[in-house]
């Protein structure tokens, strides 16, 4: 059964060994450990609802609460402390179209307004339940996740917005494709919050960006149905599948996506390398992207995050023998990061590709380790945010935080993140710890992805909302005033929406503000989320 105030399937779970727990003690202090709320305390905070009587709304206080937050840090220590928050008055299921339509039609008879709904693991607060006199309906997608058609002569496939990667993975690989889109957050994430979030998989080198792999669909607005036929090209104006990607359940809500897949690949590996630097590393990786040879992923860690993978990773015996011997092929134990490499193509184009791939790391002082550590990220690709209920339960806090920027600024944004995040904390008297790898390689420049793990503050949710608050807005300065984008694969939501008129511009943030008007003139669509301003 899912976590109701954590991540994942509550059978399942990450422990910390010890040399783990001695390298957070070291580098920020021992753990502060907090009682969590029971769910029958959260669930009795739950008012009743307005909605009460109207046939085919669930106003059950768990099926209400259960889709009011998402997996942002905010959200977490809401559910953890126990924190009285706004919930959705009801929740319906649609499992058609024509069902969603329904729902968008009465809600904008009934004045209600209306929250899309997924699979609630958004980390940027796209579920924020608005607090206020109009009653709010969660549009619970979870029923509609069927592979509805596959077109193998144009390897398109039809499927339910409300399909998680899982279940999308299983349907497609029945008849021999994938759509190769694998966040972290595969498990339970779904294609239509992919579109909507302009999401980005692991093993986006090979596979591409959600924007590449979304070819049209159906999106029910508030005014309309907008159906987006599907072309290999189009030079007949401006794209209007760009109104649905990024749109984040402002305009409408997806219902069915035409999705571009792939045939499984003949092979598919993951391997590691080390370099004895960050410069070297990273001009590596840039000369890889731009080889353009056949590799689904190139997945960068900084020093500090390959110290902390490897002492993770238990082994002690065997990570002593590693380190040894990278230390003796000139990686030394405090500098060297490590790259995670993915092949997946024929077996004679993957074989070819590792060679140059190989070749080209060895120029840049790389070191080829083998299949064994790929192997084990394979296996574990989906596991990192239990990683998160663990800390938690050791005293400590982990958040992330997300960008891209153009190669010459990756690595003065890189240090301006964690060392804003430093300074936040030092302003407690607190330390952080703070990581970061490259997941997403592109020829003109790289996301950057910046883990942050600290202690629980004493005092309960407020001194623990305000900390995050501090620290998330310094890093978020670093990075608009470094040119970089405020999300590269989680979407603005009510997180992101103060630093979003930086990247678009006052033009740019008016244009949206009209579309939302166009789409949605009564102000139902999930308010708040994407534009600072609520709908009127």
């Amino acid at each position: 059964m899912r976590r109701w105030n954590g991540w994942g399937d509550d059978a399942l779970g990450m422990t910390l060994n010890d040399n783990a727990i001695a390298m957070l003690t070291e580098r920020v202090g021992a753990g502060h450990k907090v009682e969590d709320a029971s769910l029958e305390s959260v669930l009795a905070q739950v008012p009743p609802s307005p909605l009460a009587g109207q046939h085919g709304v669930d106003i059950s206080p768990r099926a209400r609460y259960s889709v009011a937050l998402g997996e942002s840090y905010p959200d977490w220590i809401k559910k953890r402390f126990g924190v009285a928050v706004p919930v959705p008055d009801g929740v319906v299921y649609p499992e058609t179209s024509a069902e969603v339509r329904h729902w968008l039609d009465r809600a904008g008879e009934q004045g209600w307004q209306v929250i899309p709904y997924g699979g609630g693991t958004s980390v940027a607060g796209h579920l924020d339940c608005p607090a206020g006199s109009r009653p709010v309906l969660s549009l619970n997608l979870s029923r509609m996740t069927r592979l509805l058609h596959l077109d193998q002569g144009s390897q398109l496939a039809t499927l339910g917005a409300g399909a998680p990667g899982p279940v999308l993975e299983a349907q497609l690989r029945a008849h021999g494709y994938t759509l190769g889109h694998f966040p972290q957050s595969f498990e339970y994430s779904t294609v239509g919050g992919w579109v909507v979030t302009r999401s980005s998989g692991q093993q986006s080198l090979r596979y591409g960006r959600i924007e590449q792999l979304f070819a049209g669909g159906r999106f029910e607005t508030p005014i309309g149905t907008l159906e987006l036929p599907t072309f290999p090209a189009s030079s007949a104006g401006p794209d209007l599948r760009e109104l649905v990607l990024g749109s984040e359940g402002r305009f409408g809500v997806l219902t069915e996506a035409v999705m571009r897949v792939s045939r499984l690949p003949e092979h598919e590996s993951f391997h590691a390398l080390f370099f004895p630097d960050w410069e070297r590393a990273e001009a590596a990786v840039r000369e890889l992207v731009r080889a353009k040879l056949p590799l689904s992923m190139l997945r960068l860690s900084n020093a500090i995050e390959t110290l902390t993978n490897l002492t993770l990773a238990g082994h002690a015996d065997l990570i002593r023998w590693l380190e040894r011997y990278l230390g003796w092929r000139g990686c030394p134990v405090g500098d060297k990061c490590m790259l995670m490499l993915g092949v997946s193509a024929d077996r004679r184009s993957a074989a070819q590709a590792l060679a140059s791939a190989r070749r080209l790391s060895r120029q840049h002082g790389g070191v080829y380790i083998g299949r064994r550590m790929g192997d084990k990220w394979r296996d574990n690709r989906f596991k990192g945010p239990y990683l998160r209920n663990t800390l938690w339960e050791h005293g400590y806090a982990a958040d992330t935080i997300e960008t891209a920027v153009d190669w010459p600024r990756v690595k003065p944004l890189m240090q301006a993140m964690e060392q804003a995040a430093r300074d936040a904390f030092a302003e407690d008297g607190e330390r952080v710890h703070a990581f970061t790898h490259l997941s997403h390689l592109y020829s003109q420049g790289s996301s950057i992805y910046s883990t942050f793990v600290y202690r629980i503050a004493p005092g309960g949710f407020a001194p623990n909302l305000e900390r995050w608050r501090r620290y998330k807005a310094r890093v978020s300065e670093a990075i608009v005033s470094h040119g970089g984008t405020i999300s590269h694969q989680h979407g603005v939501g009510s997180d992101h929406a103060p630093y979003l008129p930086a990247e678009k511009g006052p033009l740019g943030m008016a244009t949206l503000a009209e579309l939302c008007r166009h789409f949605d003139p009564q102000g139902i669509m999930n308010p708040g989320k994407l534009l600072q301003d609520p709908p009127r």
